[in-house]
Formats: C-alpha cells, structure tokens, sequence
C-alpha cells in the first residue's frame, strides 16, 4: 500500500544517526591502525561527500554500511571527502588496504574511481547514481523519480496556489531526474499550475535553504520538495515558519519535520549497497549498472503518519492510481 508508516523505513537512519559518535570514529581509526586485517576478512569502505547526520543521502550510505557490517560480517571503513582530490586518495588508500570493496556515494565520484580502479583490479569499485562502468567499476542507480512523480501528483492536488518548487543542492543530473519526474506529476495532474526550481549550489547551506524557501513562499510558492541533502533542513524551517508543506526525499523525513512533511520519496540505500555486497563477497560481481525503480521495492513513497488524517481520499486515490501506472510503463520518465 502507499500510504503506510514510514517508520520501519527510515529506523536505520535513526541507526546510522545514533552510532555517528561511536563508530564513526571506529571505522576511521580502523583505517589507520598499524596492524592490517586478517587475509580472511571482507572489508567493505564507504566515500561520502557530506556527514552521515544528515538524515538523508549520506546517513542512508553509512546504515547500508553497518548493515554490511552486521549482515556479511564485513570489516567496515568510512571517509568524507569534498573534493576530486581527496576522492582519488580516499580510493587509492582503500584500494591499497586490500578492501575488497569501495562505495563511492555520489555521481561526482565516477571519474575517480575508474581512475584508481586501473591499478586495483582486484577491488571492486561501486558509484551510486554512476553509470561509468568497467571491469571492476559499477554504477548503483536509484530511479527516485518514480516516486518524486508521485509526490508530485500529491503535491498538485493538495496544493492551494496551484504553485509548487524544487529546491535542489547541486545542479546534477540525478537532482534534475528526480525534479523533472516531480514536475510532470505536478503538471500532469494540474496542467494550469506551475514548478518553480532554485540550485543552492552546495549540500550543507541551511541558511540558503531556509532563504530560498522563504523567497519561493513570497512568489505563491505553499509546497515544496527538496534534494539538498543536509541543507534541506533550511526548507523544513521554513516550510514551519510560514505554513508550508513539504516532500522529504532520500530517506524517510518525516521524523525530522512531523509537522511540515506530507511525504518523503525513499531509495532503500542500504538494502540495495547490501545487495551489491553480496555479489562481491560471492564472486559474482560485474562492472555494471545496477538498476532499481519503484516495482523493485528499493523506491518508493512514504506518507508521514502523522500527518495521515489530513489526506483526503481523493488525493490516495490518485497517488496509488499514479504509482500503479509507472509500474506498468504507462508513465513516460527519463532515467539516468
């Protein structure tokens, strides 16, 4: 069903949050310790571009971590890295420890890791929303704009100016996919309205966030969605501040706004990290793209139950009506 609690979806970001202070700390002096792990071990590392508190995009990649870690029994590592440099070195260092795998979590990581891979190829290198592939490079995508369609369709019909906004982080493909399906079902359900959308330009800015959200309210703007990582916490102040309703995506984010997020558009990252795992640890693994959309049950929509009382039957209706189509292909996406 669509309209579910979110609760055992998003229990592993509230997971991944809880542990930050204890093993966020353990897996980086795991990576430098003197002594290396047993030869028998599976070593699993994770790259991430922001900090894994952001109840979202990153915090998702480090449960799929610890999953790993309790599931495959894999020796975990994490790192942040914010630049191309520091991708390529967190790589080689990995790389060099003998991990058996490494997730590079980002679209910005690919050009690294086919650069480290050539003199590894003995480790497996992951890319989330990557598509550049090789013998030992593969990309993991998400089509998150299978149920960014679907908020949109929600948004259309429970908005009152018939004026919605994206407001993105970084102008990158997998952002603009996940706003492009949120538009059409926006629009395909109210072709007089209108999708405004505004770039911050980085993931971290709150301030930003919460600045832009506030301008879009001034233009008619009462609900919106945003893929900014941390910084969407900006957008749920204001959404508070000024009345507004808004969409979580990434993760469940309904626990961190209740009383603003109808709805989050989810990707069950560590379900689909775990499964890639898998491959690895079973020598089964291929320098491919590793696809999920919404019939998977990797992607999806979920409804704050909190905020449940407030949808009317028609808006379910159209929701489960929307999903059932792209399910059957009826609903034309462009995917990455």
């Amino acid at each position: 069903m669509m309209f579910r609690s979110g609760r055992e979806v998003s229990s592993w970001v509230m997971r991944s949050i809880c542990s930050l202070a204890v093993l966020g700390c353990g897996v980086l002096l795991g990576c430098s310790g003197s002594a290396p792990p047993p030869e028998s071990s599976f070593r699993v590392a994770l790259v991430t571009p922001g900090p894994i508190s952001d109840a979202g995009w990153n915090a998702a990649a480090h449960a799929g971590l610890l999953r790993m870690a309790e599931e495959l029994d894999a020796e975990i590592y994490h790192l942040e890295a914010s630049t191309p440099a520091e991708f390529e070195e967190a790589f080689r260092d990995f790389a060099s420890r003998r991990c058996d795998l490494v997730f590079g979590h980002g679209f910005e990581f690919q050009d690294a890791a086919v650069e480290v891979a050539r003199g590894y190829p003995e480790t497996a290198f992951v890319v989330t929303s990557g598509r550049t592939v090789s013998d030992n490079v593969a990309g993991l995508v998400f089509r998150l704009e299978d149920a960014a369609y679907l908020a949109g369709v929600w948004a259309a019909k429970a908005s009152r100016s018939g004026i919605s906004a994206m407001v993105g982080g970084m102008d990158i493909p997998p952002v603009r996919l996940v706003f492009d399906g949120f538009r059409k079902g926006f629009t395909d359900t109210r072709p007089d309205g209108s999708v405004k959308e505004v770039y911050l330009g980085n993931w971290e800015d709150v301030a930003a966030a919460r600045q832009a959200t506030v301008s879009l309210a001034r233009q008619g703007v009462d609900i919106v969605i945003h893929n900014a990582d941390a910084a969407g916490l900006g957008v749920f102040q204001a959404c508070r501040e000024l009345q507004m309703m808004a969409f979580g995506t990434n993760a469940d984010q309904a626990q961190v706004a209740p009383d603003v997020v109808l709805a989050s558009a989810v990707m069950d990252i560590p379900m689909a990290m775990v499964r890639v795992a898998e491959d690895v640890k079973n020598g089964e693994f291929q320098g491919r793209v590793y696809a999920f959309d919404l019939a998977s049950g990797v992607v999806g929509l979920v409804a704050n139950p909190q905020l449940e009382s407030t949808v009317d039957a028609s808006t379910r209706a159209a929701v489960d009506q929307a999903r059932d189509a792209v399910i059957a292909g009826d609903v034309e996406l462009e995917h990455f």
